[in-house]
């Protein structure tokens, strides 16, 4: 399945209120969220998700009303050796 990253700029929210949200990434279907990484003196969040396409990604997002700074499909990643790999 696909793999994405998105950027999420978050406003005025506390710690409480970023892992609510957290959670609310992880319940996600038929998108998955893999991982939610958060910068609170930012006000940044990063999302890697897995989803059978950007479409049904962006479609799942608006239907959440998480509004995203950007998106980005992910196609190769790093081994510990530092070559890249096809996902």
């Amino acid at each position: 399945m696909p793999r994405y990253l998105s950027q999420h700029t978050l406003a005025c929210l506390t710690r409480q209120g970023a892992e609510e949200l957290a959670k609310r990434m992880h319940g996600a279907a038929p998108v998955t969220a893999r991982r939610v990484l958060v910068n609170m003196h930012e006000g940044k969040m990063l999302v890697e998700f897995d989803a059978p396409g950007r479409e049904e990604l962006e479609k799942w997002l608006a239907l959440e009303k998480f509004h995203f700074d950007w998106l980005l499909r992910v196609e190769l990643e790093s081994t510990a050796g530092g070559s890249l790999q096809p996902l």
